[in-house]
């Protein structure tokens, strides 16, 4: 077993005895953690007479109310709470639905007084501009002959007004307040000519107002308004306390009756898994084969119940369900891992693979040691307070971008910053000058990416032997003869550019056309072994151009693969 590279063995728990009390067996089995039901259909003969059987939940509607309340009211259900296991009857209903009306009241009468206390802001903000005008509003609101329109005219337009029309005994225009653009005011007009002085302003753009009608002057009327601002205040405020002390009151008992409701319903939920006929069941899931005697010692309290605990078998078309055991340093990265998929049960947990290489990548991509310590504290908020499993990586990789910025000699994107540093310790400079060393430093980059194909070549051809498909693991294209072909390759080209000799270039030469030679044949060989059986080509002309081009393909995404890693070094 290679340590992180290894996914949990399971075992296969099937239980039987009777339905009336597997509500028990799976609370025990629950309770005991890393435990996934299956659907015990597929593990049992049809001849044998058992049936599924399909209910409804009759807690979802009060479970959907309490979440209502918890999101209208910012309740947090996800709390602890000290309440004893709730019993769930027919009063749960009545109390939710009591709960609900009481605060739906008290909020409706919360919003009407929102909106009261809106209309009186915008009345206050409205009159404000029109305090001098020492009228009462009544008064004015009683006109019959006159009509009165509040607004704001733009000084161009007051200007335009006083030179258009100043002789016009119909238009009168009074400003009451300005700002540095225009004046807050009214004009006044015969109601039998009010329709050709509105055109008038409406040219002057003039910006109506509608003001709510009130008794009294400006002044006196924002003062009234103000007395009921702070009326409305205060009965916000007392309804606002009465809410909070309800649900004060009412929060350890709510979250236990929900916590309750989710527990029953689960249990509907999971013995929709189970089968039954006549008053017996059989029940079926997956568990940790470290958790095997655990199980034993808890299922043993139910002596009516038979268990039969199994290992899986590769020839089975049944196929565990994926359990990653990681070190602890690497499970963070196991975010990334589940985000592209899980491997399957027969397969490698890259995880750790990708813990190194990652991290170590973006560090050398990203080498600053200012903006590396800012990642890393980005990633503890984002762990401890978030609760983002993004946020765990975050920090490792913080980390190593710190530890390259310090051999860089980078700190937010300041390359001199640290040559004091260096000079402390008896350096002439950096370790790394990368302006200096840019070839240097591309080769690195292309070296790093060739020794990571081979690795994962190497992690696929164990995959392959752990699923007993010899014939991919040897004669495929990510497999012994791909490997032969790569590193091949890879000693011809790097012999090419440097002169140099790391492997002799007859044996290179020669790994290189064998390998090839047997990926041209690949669909022939490894079938054949993975198969059972020999595959005969319908047509040796297809055949030919088929497997011609799908080389060329395979030394292109070679090829292609290891020239990306130069990004690295960029």
């Amino acid at each position: 077993m290679v340590i992180g590279l290894a996914i949990k063995k399971m075992k296969l728990v099937r239980i039987s005895g009777p339905s009336s009390k597997l509500d028990k067996i799976i609370t025990a089995c629950c309770s005991l953690g890393s435990f996934q039901p299956e659907n015990a259909g597929s593990y049992i003969s049809e001849t044998m007479g058992y049936v599924s059987v399909s209910e409804e939940s009759p807690y979802s509607q009060n479970i959907q109310s309490i979440r209502e309340i918890a999101q209208t009211y910012g309740f947090d259900l996800e709390q602890s709470y000290k309440t004893k296991k709730m019993t769930v009857d027919d009063t749960v209903s009545d109390y939710i639905r009591e709960l609900g009306e009481r605060l739906t009241d008290l909020n409706e009468k919360r919003k009407e007084l929102s909106e009261q206390l809106d209309e009186c802001t915008s009345g206050i903000e409205k009159y404000s501009h029109f305090t001098s005008l020492n009228v009462h509003f009544e008064d004015i609101f009683r006109c019959k002959f006159i009509v009165t329109r509040f607004g704001y005219l733009s000084k161009d337009g007051y200007i335009k007004l006083s030179r258009g029309y100043g002789d016009n005994p119909y238009i009168l225009f009074y400003p009451c307040s300005s700002d540095q653009n225009g004046y807050w005011g009214a004009y006044f007009a015969p109601s039998d000519k009010v329709d050709e002085v509105d055109r008038i302003f409406a040219a002057l753009h003039f910006e109506r107002l509608f003001i709510p009608s009130a008794v009294g002057t400006a002044q006196e009327i924002i003062e009234s308004l103000q007395e009921n601002i702070d009326i409305i205040t205060k009965e916000k405020e007392k309804i606002d306390s009465e809410v909070n002390s309800i649900l004060e009151r009412e929060s350890e008992k709510v979250r236990a009756i929900y916590n309750r409701l989710l527990d029953l319903e689960q249990m509907i939920e999971l013995r929709k898994y189970a089968v039954y006929h006549g008053k017996s069941c059989f029940f079926v899931g997956w568990i940790p084969a470290s958790a095997e005697k655990a199980f034993s010692e808890k299922l043993s309290k139910y002596p009516d119940f038979i268990v039969e605990f199994e290992s899986p078998k590769k020839k089975s078309n049944i196929i565990p369900p994926t359990l990653l055991k990681n070190l602890r340093i690497f499970r963070p990265y196991e975010y990334y891992v589940e985000m592209y998929g899980l491997p399957s049960y027969y397969d490698m947990d890259i995880t750790a693979f990708v813990a190194i290489t990652y991290t170590i990548l973006f560090g050398i991509m990203f080498g600053d040691l200012g903006q590396g310590i800012v990642v890393a504290l980005v990633g503890l908020f984002m762990w401890k307070k978030k609760k983002s499993g993004l946020g765990k990586i975050l920090i490792p990789c913080g980390i190593s971008s710190a530890f390259f910025g310090l051999v860089f000699g980078s700190v937010f994107g300041f390359e001199e910053a640290l040559d004091p540093l260096y000079h402390k310790l008896g350096m002439a400079g950096k370790p790394i000058e990368v302006m200096d060393s840019i070839n240097t430093v591309l080769l690195f980059a292309i070296a790093i990416g060739v020794g990571l194909v081979i690795i994962a070549m190497c992690v696929n051809v164990i995959t392959c032997l752990k699923k007993g498909k010899f014939g991919s693991a040897f004669f495929s294209e990510n497999g012994v003869a791909g490997i032969c072909v790569y590193i091949g390759g890879a000693c011809l080209v790097y012999t090419f550019m440097s002169n140099k000799v790391l492997i002799p270039s007859k044996v290179s030469v020669a790994m290189l056309v064998i390998g090839i030679l047997i990926l041209f044949n690949k669909e022939i060989i490894a079938e054949s072994i993975d198969e059972g059986k020999f595959c005969k080509p319908e047509s040796i002309s297809d055949y030919l151009m088929q497997n011609l081009f799908e080389c060329i393909e395979y030394i292109l995404s070679y090829f292609s693969n290891t020239v990306s890693f130069l990004r690295v070094g960029a």
